[in-house]
Protein backbone atom coordinates (compact mmCIF):
# COMPACT_ATOMS: atom_id res chain seq x y z
CA UNK A 1 0.00 0.00 0.00
CA UNK A 2 1.31 3.40 -0.98
CA UNK A 3 2.04 5.78 1.91
CA UNK A 4 0.88 9.39 0.85
CA UNK A 5 3.18 12.04 0.61
CA UNK A 6 2.66 15.47 2.17
CA UNK A 7 3.52 18.70 1.09
CA UNK A 8 4.73 22.09 2.52
CA UNK A 9 2.45 25.40 1.43
CA UNK A 10 3.17 28.64 2.69
CA UNK A 11 -0.18 30.83 3.65
CA UNK A 12 0.05 32.53 0.43
CA UNK A 13 -0.57 29.20 -1.01
CA UNK A 14 -3.11 28.40 0.64
CA UNK A 15 -4.85 31.66 0.81
CA UNK A 16 -5.28 31.58 -3.35
CA UNK A 17 -7.49 28.07 -2.80
CA UNK A 18 -10.69 30.15 -1.03
CA UNK A 19 -13.81 29.04 -3.97
CA UNK A 20 -16.16 27.01 -4.72
CA UNK A 21 -14.37 23.68 -6.48
CA UNK A 22 -11.25 25.00 -5.33
CA UNK A 23 -11.29 25.25 -1.53
CA UNK A 24 -8.59 24.45 0.83
CA UNK A 25 -8.35 25.49 5.09
CA UNK A 26 -5.62 24.92 7.98
CA UNK A 27 -6.21 23.62 11.24
CA UNK A 28 -3.43 23.11 13.49
CA UNK A 29 -0.81 23.56 10.72
CA UNK A 30 -2.30 20.95 8.41
CA UNK A 31 -3.46 21.70 5.21
CA UNK A 32 -6.91 19.87 4.16
CA UNK A 33 -8.55 19.89 0.64
CA UNK A 34 -11.78 20.41 1.02
CA UNK A 35 -13.01 20.89 -2.19
CA UNK A 36 -15.18 17.78 -3.10
CA UNK A 37 -15.59 17.66 0.76
CA UNK A 38 -17.44 20.82 0.85
CA UNK A 39 -20.83 19.60 -0.27
CA UNK A 40 -20.69 16.41 1.99
CA UNK A 41 -19.86 18.99 5.17
CA UNK A 42 -22.94 17.99 7.62
CA UNK A 43 -23.13 21.75 8.61
CA UNK A 44 -23.62 22.34 5.17
CA UNK A 45 -21.35 23.87 2.02
CA UNK A 46 -21.71 27.69 3.02
CA UNK A 47 -20.03 27.89 6.17
CA UNK A 48 -16.55 26.77 4.50
CA UNK A 49 -16.87 29.73 2.25
CA UNK A 50 -17.02 32.28 4.81
CA UNK A 51 -13.87 34.78 4.98
CA UNK A 52 -12.61 33.17 8.02
CA UNK A 53 -12.40 29.52 7.08
CA UNK A 54 -11.92 29.62 3.52
CA UNK A 55 -7.97 29.50 2.72
CA UNK A 56 -7.28 30.90 6.10
CA UNK A 57 -5.97 29.41 8.78
CA UNK A 58 -9.44 27.58 10.62
CA UNK A 59 -8.31 26.09 13.40
CA UNK A 60 -9.85 28.63 16.22
CA UNK A 61 -13.01 28.34 14.38
CA UNK A 62 -12.81 24.28 14.00
CA UNK A 63 -12.39 23.81 17.37
CA UNK A 64 -15.29 26.26 18.50
CA UNK A 65 -17.28 23.47 16.32
CA UNK A 66 -15.51 20.16 16.48
CA UNK A 67 -13.87 17.79 19.04
CA UNK A 68 -10.05 16.55 17.95
CA UNK A 69 -11.19 12.99 17.69
CA UNK A 70 -13.39 14.19 14.29
CA UNK A 71 -10.23 14.68 12.44
CA UNK A 72 -8.42 11.65 13.59
CA UNK A 73 -11.00 9.57 11.68
CA UNK A 74 -10.06 8.37 8.57
CA UNK A 75 -12.63 9.66 6.04
CA UNK A 76 -11.36 12.73 6.84
CA UNK A 77 -7.54 12.34 7.96
CA UNK A 78 -7.32 11.42 4.41
CA UNK A 79 -8.56 15.05 3.71
CA UNK A 80 -4.47 16.16 4.59
CA UNK A 81 -2.38 17.47 1.83
CA UNK A 82 0.26 18.90 3.14
CA UNK A 83 1.85 20.90 6.28
CA UNK A 84 2.30 24.40 6.37
CA UNK A 85 6.10 25.12 5.98
CA UNK A 86 8.24 25.88 9.35
CA UNK A 87 5.23 24.95 11.57
CA UNK A 88 4.41 21.50 13.42
CA UNK A 89 0.69 20.91 14.96
CA UNK A 90 0.87 21.30 18.17
CA UNK A 91 -2.65 19.24 19.50
CA UNK A 92 -1.52 15.78 19.01
CA UNK A 93 -3.41 12.58 18.73
CA UNK A 94 -3.83 11.01 22.52
CA UNK A 95 -1.46 7.97 22.86
CA UNK A 96 -3.08 5.03 24.47
CA UNK A 97 -1.88 4.61 28.34
CA UNK A 98 -0.98 8.21 28.39
CA UNK A 99 -1.89 10.73 31.48
CA UNK A 100 -3.73 13.71 30.14
CA UNK A 101 -1.79 17.08 31.52
CA UNK A 102 -5.56 19.26 32.29
CA UNK A 103 -5.38 20.37 36.01
CA UNK A 104 -7.52 18.11 38.15
CA UNK A 105 -8.22 15.65 35.13
CA UNK A 106 -6.47 13.01 37.08
CA UNK A 107 -6.49 12.46 40.63
CA UNK A 108 -3.94 14.08 42.47
CA UNK A 109 -1.93 10.65 42.90
CA UNK A 110 -1.52 10.40 39.07
CA UNK A 111 -0.40 14.23 38.77
CA UNK A 112 2.93 15.40 37.99
CA UNK A 113 4.91 16.20 41.13
CA UNK A 114 1.86 14.99 44.00
CA UNK A 115 2.41 12.35 46.64
CA UNK A 116 0.36 9.55 48.17
CA UNK A 117 0.29 7.67 50.99
CA UNK A 118 -2.00 5.10 49.53
CA UNK A 119 -0.57 4.12 46.28
CA UNK A 120 2.80 2.29 45.23
CA UNK A 121 4.44 2.21 42.49
CA UNK A 122 2.78 -1.23 41.33
CA UNK A 123 -0.42 0.85 41.64
CA UNK A 124 0.83 2.99 38.99
CA UNK A 125 2.22 0.66 36.78
CA UNK A 126 -1.25 -1.31 37.28
CA UNK A 127 -2.63 1.31 36.39
CA UNK A 128 -0.77 2.38 33.14
CA UNK A 129 -1.44 -1.01 32.03
CA UNK A 130 -4.68 -0.92 32.69
CA UNK A 131 -5.69 2.27 30.95
CA UNK A 132 -4.03 0.73 27.64
CA UNK A 133 -6.22 -1.91 27.90
CA UNK A 134 -9.26 -0.01 28.32
CA UNK A 135 -8.33 3.06 25.43
CA UNK A 136 -7.89 0.34 22.86
CA UNK A 137 -10.43 -2.11 23.82
CA UNK A 138 -13.10 -1.30 26.04
CA UNK A 139 -13.65 2.24 24.64
CA UNK A 140 -14.38 1.63 20.86
CA UNK A 141 -16.48 -1.05 22.28
CA UNK A 142 -18.63 1.62 24.52
CA UNK A 143 -18.84 3.70 21.59
CA UNK A 144 -20.55 0.65 19.41
CA UNK A 145 -22.59 -0.25 22.08
CA UNK A 146 -23.98 2.53 23.45
CA UNK A 147 -25.36 3.17 19.41
CA UNK A 148 -26.66 0.10 19.08
CA UNK A 149 -27.89 -0.70 22.41
CA UNK A 150 -26.34 -4.52 21.95
CA UNK A 151 -24.35 -6.31 24.58
CA UNK A 152 -20.88 -6.58 25.25
CA UNK A 153 -19.25 -8.59 22.74
CA UNK A 154 -18.08 -11.99 23.46
CA UNK A 155 -14.48 -11.37 21.83
CA UNK A 156 -14.33 -8.19 24.01
CA UNK A 157 -15.48 -10.50 27.22
CA UNK A 158 -12.77 -12.79 26.18
CA UNK A 159 -10.06 -10.20 26.35
CA UNK A 160 -11.61 -9.15 29.99
CA UNK A 161 -11.05 -12.87 30.80
CA UNK A 162 -8.02 -13.40 29.35
CA UNK A 163 -6.00 -10.52 31.61
CA UNK A 164 -8.41 -11.75 34.35
CA UNK A 165 -10.66 -8.11 34.73
CA UNK A 166 -13.47 -9.72 35.11
CA UNK A 167 -11.97 -11.69 38.62
CA UNK A 168 -10.54 -8.41 39.82
CA UNK A 169 -13.33 -6.49 39.48
CA UNK A 170 -15.15 -8.99 42.87
CA UNK A 171 -11.62 -7.29 44.98
CA UNK A 172 -9.21 -9.37 46.84
CA UNK A 173 -9.16 -12.79 47.75
CA UNK A 174 -8.82 -16.75 47.31
CA UNK A 175 -10.76 -16.70 44.05
CA UNK A 176 -7.52 -14.91 42.57
CA UNK A 177 -5.30 -17.53 43.66
CA UNK A 178 -3.43 -19.37 40.71
CA UNK A 179 -4.55 -16.40 38.40
CA UNK A 180 -2.33 -14.01 36.17
CA UNK A 181 -3.52 -10.80 36.41
CA UNK A 182 -2.97 -8.63 33.81
CA UNK A 183 0.37 -10.41 32.45
CA UNK A 184 1.70 -10.58 35.73
CA UNK A 185 2.06 -7.11 37.19
CA UNK A 186 0.54 -8.11 40.61
CA UNK A 187 0.44 -11.05 42.08
CA UNK A 188 -2.88 -12.15 43.16
CA UNK A 189 -1.75 -12.02 47.18
CA UNK A 190 -0.75 -8.34 46.49
CA UNK A 191 -3.60 -7.15 44.91
CA UNK A 192 -6.05 -4.93 47.09
CA UNK A 193 -8.69 -2.85 46.94
CA UNK A 194 -6.49 0.45 45.35
CA UNK A 195 -5.56 -2.18 42.46
CA UNK A 196 -9.81 -3.27 42.09
CA UNK A 197 -10.32 1.07 42.34
CA UNK A 198 -8.09 1.76 39.63
CA UNK A 199 -10.39 -0.83 37.30
CA UNK A 200 -13.39 0.55 37.86
CA UNK A 201 -12.17 4.24 37.72
CA UNK A 202 -10.39 3.14 34.46
CA UNK A 203 -13.16 1.62 32.88
CA UNK A 204 -15.76 4.56 33.91
CA UNK A 205 -13.51 7.28 32.05
CA UNK A 206 -14.10 5.97 28.79
CA UNK A 207 -17.38 4.11 28.90
CA UNK A 208 -20.95 5.37 29.34
CA UNK A 209 -23.28 5.24 32.35
CA UNK A 210 -24.95 2.51 30.37
CA UNK A 211 -22.03 0.42 29.65
CA UNK A 212 -20.61 0.39 32.68
CA UNK A 213 -23.32 -1.58 34.02
CA UNK A 214 -23.79 -3.80 30.67
CA UNK A 215 -19.90 -4.39 31.38
CA UNK A 216 -20.94 -7.45 33.43
CA UNK A 217 -22.03 -5.38 36.18
CA UNK A 218 -24.88 -7.41 37.46
CA UNK A 219 -21.89 -10.26 38.00
CA UNK A 220 -19.55 -8.28 40.01
CA UNK A 221 -22.71 -7.90 42.29
CA UNK A 222 -24.23 -11.29 41.78
CA UNK A 223 -21.52 -13.76 42.10
CA UNK A 224 -20.06 -12.68 45.32
CA UNK A 225 -22.79 -13.83 47.46
CA UNK A 226 -22.24 -17.47 45.60
CA UNK A 227 -18.59 -17.04 46.26
CA UNK A 228 -18.91 -16.30 50.25
CA UNK A 229 -22.47 -18.31 50.53
CA UNK A 230 -22.61 -21.15 47.98
CA UNK A 231 -21.82 -24.69 48.34
CA UNK A 232 -18.81 -25.87 47.07
CA UNK A 233 -20.38 -28.32 44.73
CA UNK A 234 -22.47 -24.78 43.60
CA UNK A 235 -19.30 -23.02 43.39
CA UNK A 236 -17.72 -25.52 41.25
CA UNK A 237 -20.50 -25.49 38.92
CA UNK A 238 -20.80 -21.71 38.27
CA UNK A 239 -17.89 -19.53 39.60
CA UNK A 240 -15.51 -21.00 36.78
CA UNK A 241 -17.55 -20.25 33.95
CA UNK A 242 -18.30 -16.98 35.63
CA UNK A 243 -14.51 -15.56 36.02
CA UNK A 244 -13.78 -16.23 32.24
CA UNK A 245 -17.28 -15.22 30.77
CA UNK A 246 -18.58 -18.06 29.56
CA UNK A 247 -21.98 -17.65 31.74
CA UNK A 248 -23.93 -14.21 33.31
CA UNK A 249 -25.13 -13.57 36.25
CA UNK A 250 -27.63 -10.92 37.17
CA UNK A 251 -28.68 -9.98 41.12
CA UNK A 252 -32.16 -10.07 41.38
CA UNK A 253 -33.51 -8.15 44.28
CA UNK A 254 -35.80 -5.34 43.22
CA UNK A 255 -39.16 -5.63 42.46
CA UNK A 256 -42.23 -3.77 41.43
CA UNK A 257 -43.51 -3.77 44.70
CA UNK A 258 -40.27 -2.97 46.87
CA UNK A 259 -37.07 -1.25 45.77
CA UNK A 260 -35.08 -0.31 49.25
CA UNK A 261 -37.40 -1.74 51.27
CA UNK A 262 -35.90 -5.25 50.44
CA UNK A 263 -38.27 -7.09 53.69
CA UNK A 264 -41.31 -6.27 51.34
CA UNK A 265 -40.68 -8.34 48.33
CA UNK A 266 -42.95 -10.54 47.18
CA UNK A 267 -41.30 -13.53 45.17
CA UNK A 268 -41.95 -16.84 46.57
CA UNK A 269 -40.06 -19.80 47.03
CA UNK A 270 -41.85 -22.73 48.46
CA UNK A 271 -40.56 -26.36 49.34
CA UNK A 272 -41.34 -29.44 47.40
CA UNK A 273 -38.61 -31.93 48.56
CA UNK A 274 -35.40 -31.53 47.25
CA UNK A 275 -36.40 -28.57 45.19
CA UNK A 276 -37.64 -25.02 46.05
CA UNK A 277 -40.55 -23.96 43.78
CA UNK A 278 -40.36 -19.75 42.79
CA UNK A 279 -43.21 -17.98 41.66
CA UNK A 280 -42.75 -13.84 41.15
CA UNK A 281 -41.22 -11.71 39.36
CA UNK A 282 -38.17 -8.73 39.30
CA UNK A 283 -37.72 -4.79 38.15
CA UNK A 284 -34.77 -3.22 36.72
CA UNK A 285 -32.45 -6.05 36.93
CA UNK A 286 -28.95 -5.01 35.60
CA UNK A 287 -27.83 -7.56 32.64
CA UNK A 288 -31.16 -9.62 33.24
CA UNK A 289 -31.30 -9.47 29.79
CA UNK A 290 -28.76 -11.85 28.99
CA UNK A 291 -27.99 -13.73 32.67
CA UNK A 292 -27.37 -16.89 32.60
CA UNK A 293 -28.00 -16.90 36.69
CA UNK A 294 -30.12 -15.00 38.63
CA UNK A 295 -28.81 -14.22 42.18
CA UNK A 296 -32.55 -14.22 43.97
CA UNK A 297 -34.39 -12.68 46.71
CA UNK A 298 -37.27 -14.78 47.50
CA UNK A 299 -39.54 -14.79 50.55
CA UNK A 300 -39.83 -18.86 52.37
CA UNK A 301 -41.83 -19.80 55.41
CA UNK A 302 -38.87 -18.98 57.33
CA UNK A 303 -38.31 -15.66 55.95
CA UNK A 304 -36.25 -14.08 53.22
CA UNK A 305 -33.99 -16.48 51.06
CA UNK A 306 -31.42 -16.05 48.66
CA UNK A 307 -31.34 -18.64 46.06
CA UNK A 308 -29.39 -18.92 42.80
CA UNK A 309 -32.09 -19.58 40.00
CA UNK A 310 -30.51 -21.11 36.62
CA UNK A 311 -32.39 -19.78 33.17
CA UNK A 312 -34.67 -22.65 31.84
CA UNK A 313 -38.03 -23.87 31.81
CA UNK A 314 -40.10 -20.95 33.52
CA UNK A 315 -37.67 -18.17 33.42
CA UNK A 316 -38.27 -15.31 31.11
CA UNK A 317 -36.73 -11.76 30.63
CA UNK A 318 -37.76 -8.69 28.70
CA UNK A 319 -35.71 -6.14 28.44
CA UNK A 320 -36.93 -2.41 30.38
CA UNK A 321 -36.44 0.91 28.58
CA UNK A 322 -34.71 3.38 30.58
CA UNK A 323 -32.73 6.65 30.50
CA UNK A 324 -29.87 5.35 29.55
CA UNK A 325 -28.82 2.74 26.38
CA UNK A 326 -30.38 -0.79 26.22
CA UNK A 327 -26.77 -2.34 26.30
CA UNK A 328 -27.10 -2.16 30.27
CA UNK A 329 -29.66 -5.19 29.60
CA UNK A 330 -32.25 -4.00 32.19
CA UNK A 331 -34.89 -6.38 32.34
CA UNK A 332 -38.13 -7.46 33.77
CA UNK A 333 -37.91 -11.13 34.72
CA UNK A 334 -40.42 -13.28 35.47
CA UNK A 335 -40.43 -16.50 37.54
CA UNK A 336 -43.10 -19.31 36.94
CA UNK A 337 -43.30 -21.95 38.93
CA UNK A 338 -39.91 -22.46 38.14
CA UNK A 339 -37.92 -25.72 39.98
CA UNK A 340 -34.51 -24.28 41.47
CA UNK A 341 -32.84 -27.69 43.87
CA UNK A 342 -32.65 -26.90 47.47
CA UNK A 343 -28.68 -26.98 47.07
CA UNK A 344 -28.40 -23.95 45.17
CA UNK A 345 -29.77 -21.77 48.30
CA UNK A 346 -27.45 -19.13 49.32
CA UNK A 347 -26.43 -19.02 53.21
CA UNK A 348 -28.96 -20.24 55.40
CA UNK A 349 -32.80 -20.55 54.62
CA UNK A 350 -34.52 -17.56 56.25
CA UNK A 351 -31.13 -15.21 56.81
CA UNK A 352 -31.25 -13.96 53.68
CA UNK A 353 -30.82 -10.43 54.47
CA UNK A 354 -27.50 -11.22 55.76
CA UNK A 355 -26.24 -12.51 52.06
CA UNK A 356 -27.52 -9.34 50.81
CA UNK A 357 -26.59 -6.75 53.28
CA UNK A 358 -23.66 -8.09 53.34
CA UNK A 359 -22.74 -7.64 49.34
CA UNK A 360 -24.19 -4.02 49.31
CA UNK A 361 -20.77 -2.72 51.03
CA UNK A 362 -18.82 -3.37 47.82
CA UNK A 363 -21.32 -2.66 45.46
CA UNK A 364 -21.59 0.93 46.80
CA UNK A 365 -18.26 1.12 47.15
CA UNK A 366 -17.85 0.27 43.14
CA UNK A 367 -20.87 2.52 42.51
CA UNK A 368 -19.06 5.45 43.92
CA UNK A 369 -15.68 4.79 41.97
CA UNK A 370 -17.41 4.57 38.87
CA UNK A 371 -19.36 8.19 39.54
CA UNK A 372 -15.66 9.68 40.70
CA UNK A 373 -14.33 8.86 37.65
CA UNK A 374 -17.59 9.74 35.00
CA UNK A 375 -17.28 13.75 37.31
CA UNK A 376 -13.31 14.11 36.72
CA UNK A 377 -14.05 13.19 33.28
CA UNK A 378 -16.64 15.68 33.35
CA UNK A 379 -13.83 18.58 35.08
CA UNK A 380 -11.96 17.79 32.05
CA UNK A 381 -14.12 18.14 29.22
CA UNK A 382 -15.72 21.53 31.26
CA UNK A 383 -12.27 22.99 31.56
CA UNK A 384 -10.86 21.91 28.25
CA UNK A 385 -14.38 23.46 26.68
CA UNK A 386 -13.98 26.85 29.02
CA UNK A 387 -10.30 27.32 27.78
CA UNK A 388 -11.03 26.94 23.72
CA UNK A 389 -14.49 28.40 23.51
CA UNK A 390 -14.60 32.25 22.14
CA UNK A 391 -17.16 34.58 23.16
CA UNK A 392 -17.83 38.27 23.38
CA UNK A 393 -14.18 37.89 21.76
CA UNK A 394 -12.73 36.07 25.08
CA UNK A 395 -12.76 32.81 26.49
CA UNK A 396 -15.38 31.55 27.98
CA UNK A 397 -13.22 31.48 30.84
CA UNK A 398 -12.74 35.45 31.38
CA UNK A 399 -16.43 35.17 32.58
CA UNK A 400 -16.08 34.71 36.35
CA UNK A 401 -19.86 32.91 36.76
CA UNK A 402 -18.33 29.98 34.31
CA UNK A 403 -14.93 30.22 36.77
CA UNK A 404 -16.99 29.72 39.61
CA UNK A 405 -19.11 27.01 38.08
CA UNK A 406 -15.60 25.25 37.99
CA UNK A 407 -14.32 25.89 41.20
CA UNK A 408 -17.27 23.92 42.18
CA UNK A 409 -16.97 21.13 40.67
CA UNK A 410 -13.07 20.99 41.00
CA UNK A 411 -14.36 20.80 44.80
CA UNK A 412 -17.19 18.60 44.57
CA UNK A 413 -14.54 15.67 42.96
CA UNK A 414 -11.47 16.48 45.40
CA UNK A 415 -13.56 15.91 48.18
CA UNK A 416 -15.27 13.00 46.63
CA UNK A 417 -11.79 11.07 45.93
CA UNK A 418 -10.42 12.36 49.38
CA UNK A 419 -13.06 10.23 51.25
CA UNK A 420 -13.27 7.49 48.74
CA UNK A 421 -9.14 6.98 49.17
CA UNK A 422 -9.77 7.16 52.34
CA UNK A 423 -12.81 4.24 53.20
CA UNK A 424 -10.39 2.56 50.46
CA UNK A 425 -7.45 2.29 52.68
CA UNK A 426 -9.61 1.08 56.02
CA UNK A 427 -10.92 -1.95 53.90
CA UNK A 428 -7.02 -2.68 53.10
CA UNK A 429 -6.91 -3.02 56.54
CA UNK A 430 -9.77 -4.54 57.90
CA UNK A 431 -11.81 -8.38 57.53
CA UNK A 432 -14.84 -8.28 56.37
CA UNK A 433 -16.29 -8.72 59.76
CA UNK A 434 -14.59 -5.13 60.96
CA UNK A 435 -15.89 -3.72 57.53
CA UNK A 436 -19.18 -4.53 58.12
CA UNK A 437 -19.23 -3.09 61.62
CA UNK A 438 -17.52 0.27 60.90
CA UNK A 439 -17.98 1.12 57.14
CA UNK A 440 -21.77 0.50 56.19
CA UNK A 441 -22.56 3.58 57.27
CA UNK A 442 -19.64 5.65 56.41
CA UNK A 443 -19.84 4.13 52.58
CA UNK A 444 -23.68 4.55 52.59
CA UNK A 445 -23.06 8.33 53.56
CA UNK A 446 -19.65 8.64 51.29
CA UNK A 447 -21.95 7.16 48.29
CA UNK A 448 -24.74 9.74 48.82
CA UNK A 449 -22.83 12.74 48.60
CA UNK A 450 -20.76 11.18 45.84
CA UNK A 451 -24.28 10.82 43.92
CA UNK A 452 -25.48 13.85 44.23
CA UNK A 453 -21.97 15.65 43.97
CA UNK A 454 -22.47 13.75 40.51
CA UNK A 455 -25.63 15.39 39.43
CA UNK A 456 -24.22 19.42 40.31
CA UNK A 457 -21.42 18.61 38.60
CA UNK A 458 -24.04 17.51 35.57
CA UNK A 459 -26.29 20.58 35.60
CA UNK A 460 -22.86 22.74 36.25
CA UNK A 461 -21.25 20.92 33.16
CA UNK A 462 -24.47 21.24 30.98
CA UNK A 463 -24.20 25.27 31.88
CA UNK A 464 -20.58 25.73 31.52
CA UNK A 465 -21.29 23.97 27.88
CA UNK A 466 -24.82 25.11 27.30
CA UNK A 467 -26.65 23.99 24.22
CA UNK A 468 -24.01 21.37 23.13
CA UNK A 469 -24.62 20.03 26.79
CA UNK A 470 -28.19 18.76 25.23
CA UNK A 471 -27.00 17.06 21.76
CA UNK A 472 -26.10 13.37 21.80
CA UNK A 473 -23.05 13.54 19.25
CA UNK A 474 -20.46 16.28 19.12
CA UNK A 475 -18.29 18.58 20.99
CA UNK A 476 -20.59 18.11 24.50
CA UNK A 477 -21.55 14.75 23.98
CA UNK A 478 -20.51 13.24 27.21
CA UNK A 479 -21.97 15.78 29.29
CA UNK A 480 -24.92 15.15 27.44
CA UNK A 481 -25.24 11.83 28.29
CA UNK A 482 -23.82 12.14 31.70
CA UNK A 483 -26.76 14.83 32.89
CA UNK A 484 -28.72 12.23 31.41
CA UNK A 485 -27.67 9.25 33.21
CA UNK A 486 -26.10 10.37 36.26
CA UNK A 487 -29.33 10.23 38.09
CA UNK A 488 -28.70 6.46 38.04
CA UNK A 489 -26.19 6.46 40.98
CA UNK A 490 -28.27 8.08 42.74
CA UNK A 491 -30.35 5.18 43.05
CA UNK A 492 -28.81 1.88 41.63
CA UNK A 493 -27.02 0.14 45.44
CA UNK A 494 -29.64 2.18 47.42
CA UNK A 495 -30.95 5.49 47.26
CA UNK A 496 -29.35 8.47 48.45
CA UNK A 497 -32.00 9.70 51.22
CA UNK A 498 -32.16 5.65 52.21
CA UNK A 499 -28.30 5.37 52.27
CA UNK A 500 -28.00 9.08 54.52
CA UNK A 501 -30.38 7.84 56.93
CA UNK A 502 -28.83 4.55 56.89
CA UNK A 503 -25.37 6.30 57.94
CA UNK A 504 -26.87 8.48 60.84
CA UNK A 505 -28.60 5.44 62.10
CA UNK A 506 -25.21 3.64 62.33
CA UNK A 507 -23.44 6.47 63.89
CA UNK A 508 -26.35 7.07 66.48
CA UNK A 509 -26.36 3.33 67.51
CA UNK A 510 -22.75 3.90 68.55
CA UNK A 511 -23.04 6.96 70.09
CA UNK A 512 -21.82 6.61 73.54
CA UNK A 513 -24.15 6.65 76.78
CA UNK A 514 -21.92 9.42 78.64
CA UNK A 515 -22.04 11.70 75.53
CA UNK A 516 -23.51 14.94 76.73
CA UNK A 517 -23.13 18.81 76.17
Amino acid sequence: MSVKVLKQFSHDEVEKHNKEGDLWVIIDAKVYDLSRFADLHPGGANVLYTDSVAGRDATQVFFGLHRHEVLLRPQYARLQIGTILGHEESIKAPRPGELSQVPYAEPSWLSRGYYSAYYSDNHRKFQTEIRKFVETIIKPESTRCEESGKKISQEVVDKLAETNIIAMRLGPGSHLKGRTLMSGIVKPEEFDYFHEAIIHMELARVSSRAFIDGLLAGLVIGLPPVLNYGKPELQTKVVPDALVGKKYVALAISEAFAGSDVGGLQTTAVRDGDYWIITGTKKWITNGVFADYFTTGCRTEDGFTVILIERGPGVSTKQIKTAYSATAGTAYVTFDKVRVPVSNTLGQVGRGMQVILSNFNHERWMVTATSISAQRLAVEESLKWANQRIVFGKPLTSQAVIRAKLANMICRIEASQNWFEMVTFQMNKMNYNQQSDKLAGPIGLMKQFVSRAGRETAEDATQVFGGRALTVTGMGKFIENYHRTSGFDAILAGAEDVLADLGVRQAIKKMPRDARL
